[in-house]
């Protein structure tokens, strides 16, 4: 396990973090988005599009739970805070074997859900539009990650 943290200024610098990320990500990738509302998980993961090469506008799943983005890889964006004590299979675990990139907002309400090698991303709010991003890397390929986003 290896941890990085980085502050951001301003969305534009939360959008091209994650463009760094994205641009950086490996197919099969697993990254778990924490934060409260408004923390900037959907910022965030708009940038990791950005970094895929995926021109749609990426909004949050909130209701619909699961959107699809297509890129240089796919990507599966869901919002589980809906998902709250459903033991039902959904088949999100089959989107992780098919080689997209999978981004996981309120990972925490579907834990059975997360492998074993993935990437943590807590945001903090600071002032105004300041963030924290505290990256917790749960694996070699996510290590490495790591090294080329810092």
């Amino acid at each position: 396990m290896k941890e990085l943290i980085l502050k951001t200024e301003n969305i534009n610098e939360t959008h091209a973090l994650g463009e760094k990320i994205g641009r950086a990500a490996e197919r099969n990738m697993v990254f778990t988005l924490e934060g409260d509302l408004g923390a900037g998980k959907t910022t965030l993961t708009q940038g990791i599009a950005k970094g895929l090469d995926i021109k749609r506008n990426i909004t949050s799943p909130t209701f619909t739970i699961l959107k699809v983005y297509q890129g240089r890889m796919p990507l599966y964006h869901i919002d589980a805070y809906r998902l709250e004590g459903i033991v039902q299979d959904l088949g999100f675990d089959e989107l992780m074997d098919d080689d997209g990139l999978t981004v996981i907002e309120w990972s925490q309400f579907v834990p059975s859900l997360i492998p074993d090698e993935h990437m943590t991303v807590s945001i903090r709010l600071l002032e105004g539009d300041q963030r924290e991003f505290t990256f917790t890397a749960y694996g070699s390929q996510y290590e490495k990650l790591l090294e080329e986003i810092a």
